[in-house]
């Protein structure tokens, strides 16, 4: 059951007031110390990536996109695994990972780990934000796509150790421990950064860790230069924002963004400046614009997948404003309703779906449904 829109409205506007709020806040803060990349890294960042030996149980690097190829979906095949790739998909949003919580937006790695174990044995299959908004989801037939997002580019979300490791505590360690105990697991996410990713000042710094997470599966795309509400400022300044930051990517040696995360979850006015546009002679077209926040997105198969608003769900536990719409409450909404969630058919190129829902898909994939 969706809600009405004008209270997923409500909600949303709310959801961002929170976010704003929280942020403005940590603005406020001390910085932490920055991590740094290790001395002979800078050396390699013109050799191209490193060809490092996986240290004794690291998870291997994941698949491009994926889990193992050569299904082929038919009707009965589709029934049998309960398909329905019209459903609902989490993307889950994080801010901070902290041992200690200066905002409500923030968790610390144990609540992180937590969560994300309980992904793992819930069936759910992480994928970027990139493939998610591509229709390039390979995830294995009865299994659940989810898409984890981190904004801002902060320095718990990534650093290296003196191994060239990922840092233990950061995100990104996290999703490798628990991809060891859960192999079914993909540890990829995207991480939308701004000027400083990963707190980090030196181009040669950033070339190296931007380079190690996207050789790695992972997505760094764009929140824009300096984390502006987009709102407020003028549509020049907007398009501005957004390609200076492409920039920077090109610079560090990523391919152009394919989605963006709109800071605080504020639409520009006019929302296209948003999806599309140029400045000083860049220009930049993404597949997907993601809002901060308030309830699971539709598939990106349906006709009502809105690819300059997309939804994200903040991940929370169900107390104070989060009681409805973060992770813990839309989760477990989520396994209270299988019938409403995204069930992978394991074929990533056919649609499979009841055949009730057959009205709700994009008539461009038309030939690539199969409906049971």
């Amino acid at each position: 059951m969706r809600l009405p829109a004008s209270l997923t409205r409500i909600i949303g506007v709310a959801n961002v007031v929170v976010i704003t709020v929280a942020i403005i806040g940590l603005s406020l803060l001390p910085d932490e110390p920055r991590p740094h990349a290790r001395p002979d890294d800078a050396a390699e960042v013109g050799a191209g990536p490193r060809q490092s030996s996986p240290s004794a149980g690291s998870p291997p690097s994941p698949s491009p996109v994926g889990q193992p190829p050569g299904v082929v979906s038919t009707p009965e095949f589709a029934r049998q695994v309960r398909a329905n790739e019209a459903g609902l998909v989490p993307v889950l949003m994080y801010h901070r990972i902290t041992a200690r919580r200066r905002a409500s937006i923030d968790r610390t790695p144990t609540q992180l780990r937590e969560e994300l174990e309980r992904l793992a044995k819930e069936g759910y299959v992480p994928i970027t934000a990139g493939e998610f908004v591509a229709g390039d989801i390979r995830v294995p037939a009865g299994r659940f796509p989810v898409v984890l997002t981190f904004d801002d580019g902060h320095p718990s979300h990534f650093a290296l150790d003196a191994a060239g490791n990922p840092a233990p505590g950061t995100a990104v360690a996290v999703m490798q421990e628990v991809a060891r105990k859960h192999p079914s697991f993909r540890p990829v996410a995207t991480f939308w950064i701004n000027k400083e990713p990963f707190g980090l000042r030196d181009r040669p710094s950033q070339t190296v860790a931007v380079r190690w997470l996207v050789d790695h599966g992972h997505e760094v795309a764009n929140h824009t230069w300096s984390h502006p509400d987009l709102r407020a400022i003028k549509r020049r300044k907007v398009r501005e924002q957004i390609v200076r930051l492409e920039r920077l990517l090109k610079q560090l040696g990523v391919p152009a963004s394919r989605t963006m995360a709109l800071p605080y979850g504020s639409l520009p006015r006019g929302k296209k400046p948003a999806r599309a546009g140029a400045w000083d002679g860049t220009r930049y077209d993404f597949a997907g614009v993601f809002l901060a926040g308030a309830e699971p997105s539709v598939s990106p198969y349906a006709k009502k997948f809105d690819r300059g608003a997309i939804q994200r769900i903040q991940s929370n536990a169900k107390k104070g404003e989060c009681r409805k719409w973060c992770s813990d409450y839309w989760l477990d909404w989520l396994r209270k309703h299988p019938g409403e969630r995204y069930v992978s058919d394991g074929d990533p190129d056919r649609i499979s779906i009841p055949e009730k829902l057959r009205g709700n898909i994009d008539a461009k994939r038309g030939r690539q449904v199969i409906a049971y």
